[in-house]
């Protein structure tokens, strides 16, 4: 067992590149160019932390036992731990078990040449909690690609936290070039002012790495539903439930015009009876409920860029993302984005489906409803006439809908212009 003594806070960084992950000849992931390009990277800027650290490069190694005793002394030490692996996941054909290929590993030499996944969390478990994560940036050929669709995750211990993508089997990669994921990580640390915490990172790389359809994202559901703050979904939960519908009541209107209606706000409308493995909105939802909404929203912002690469724009996903965006601005009291976002929302959908859909409509109610909170008359005069010329394309929509948001205009042109 490892020594966590009160002594020098001393971190370490350990970066490893396994074997390239090779499809016809073609490049997938380049270990090598991902490890060149970290190491110019300030270690504290990697690390999240301004204490003294060791570095430590791992490229082209042959034999497991040697990255088994560099991971155990990067384990060893007392501060914050960053271990990056990149390279070619691989199985054990007699034992079924998932290895990191290293250089020279073939399908008949796993067992003696690739570093087993589970040494990895056998070295971590005994380290605090908090101090350690394990960043990924791999991909897995045709033999372990079905047992990580088993898995549906790729643990590496309880006391890590673990980030990154692995990309399947059956796709053509960028080349001998850093890969998108370790590149997009590269440049938001540049970027920044202040050193973003790793889950926006994450967030960010994912929206920005253009990876492939059906590519694994971690953390998944799971880790994302114990992470989030209190009050988040539980682990499988459906996406309605983890949202929900949420009344939406015009309280601040005048009495006689908040008596002609009542609007519901759906957080979600739709999504599918159980979330995805790798599904980020019962963690994304948790976090606006503890009031973190620039982390919402900006998580939110990255998974909806993320649909459209993998699925296209105008596809189910990335309409139910702009509406999940629109309830989160909702939820921060931005009602002037929500009213664009629900908007937005409701006529997309009327490019898809009749004007009597019930989604269109609920778009437009939430659009309505977010816009009648809007306090700054300038704002409201801005977006009430493009919310009347929708609301009068749905002709099966409740007729109060649209007089509500008359008189509302009609008010504000009446009203005496405020300094």
């Amino acid at each position: 067992m490892h020594n966590f003594g009160l002594g020098e806070q001393r971190g370490h960084v350990l970066l490893i590149a396994g074997d390239a992950a090779v499809r016809r000849r073609g490049v997938q992931v380049a270990p090598s160019a991902n490890l060149a390009a970290l190491g110019v990277v300030p270690a504290s800027g990697l690390l999240n932390s301004g204490v003294p650290c060791d570095t430590t490069y791992l490229d082209g190694a042959r034999d497991p036992n040697t990255v088994l005793m560099r991971l155990r002394t990067a384990a060893a030490t007392p501060g914050p731990l960053l271990v990056y692996l990149s390279g070619r996941l691989t199985v054990d054909g007699r034992g079924n078990r998932l290895h990191l290929a290293l250089a020279g590993t073939t399908a008949g030499t796993v067992r003696y040449t690739a570093l087993p996944w589970e040494w990895l969390g056998a070295e971590l478990r005994d380290r605090p909690v908090g101090l350690t994560t394990v960043l990924l940036d791999l991909a897995a050929d045709k033999a372990a690609w079905p047992l990580l669709q088993e898995y549906g995750s790729l643990p590496a211990s309880p006391s890590a936290e673990v980030y990154g993508v692995v990309c399947p089997p059956g796709w053509h990669g960028g080349g001998p070039v850093v890969s998108g994921y370790t590149r997009a990580w590269i440049d938001q640390l540049r970027a920044s002012p202040t050193r973003p915490g790793n889950l926006r990172l994450h967030a960010l790389a994912v929206g920005a790495a253009a990876l492939p359809p059906g590519a694994l994202v971690l953390p998944g559901a799971r880790e994302l539903a114990v992470a989030a703050a209190p009050g988040s979904a539980a682990p499988g939960v459906s996406a309605r439930s983890a949202y929900g519908h949420v009344p939406g009541r015009v309280a601040h209107l005048p009495a006689e015009e908040r008596r002609r209606v009542e609007v519901q706000v759906p957080l979600s409308q739709e999504g599918p009876a159980t979330a995805p493995p790798d599904d980020p909105r019962p963690h994304i939802h948790g976090l606006a409920t503890a009031g973190r909404h620039s982390e919402a929203a900006l998580l939110a912002r990255a998974w909806e860029e993320y649909v459209h690469q993998t699925q296209g724009p105008a596809s189910r996903e990335a309409l139910h993302w702009v509406e999940i965006r629109a309830d989160l601005a909702r939820m921060a009291g931005d009602f002037r984005l929500a009213t664009e976002l629900w908007s937005a929302a409701a006529r997309a959908r009327l490019g898809c489906q009749a004007p009597d859909a019930a989604d269109v409509h609920a778009a437009a109610a939430g659009a309505l409803y977010c816009w009648t909170q809007l306090k700054d008359p300038r704002a409201a005069l801005e977006t009430g006439p493009d919310l009347i010329r929708l609301l009068r394309e749905l002709p099966a929509l409740d007729p109060r809908h649209l007089e509500l948001a008359q008189h509302r205009l009609e008010y504000l042109h009446r009203a005496p212009s405020r300094p």
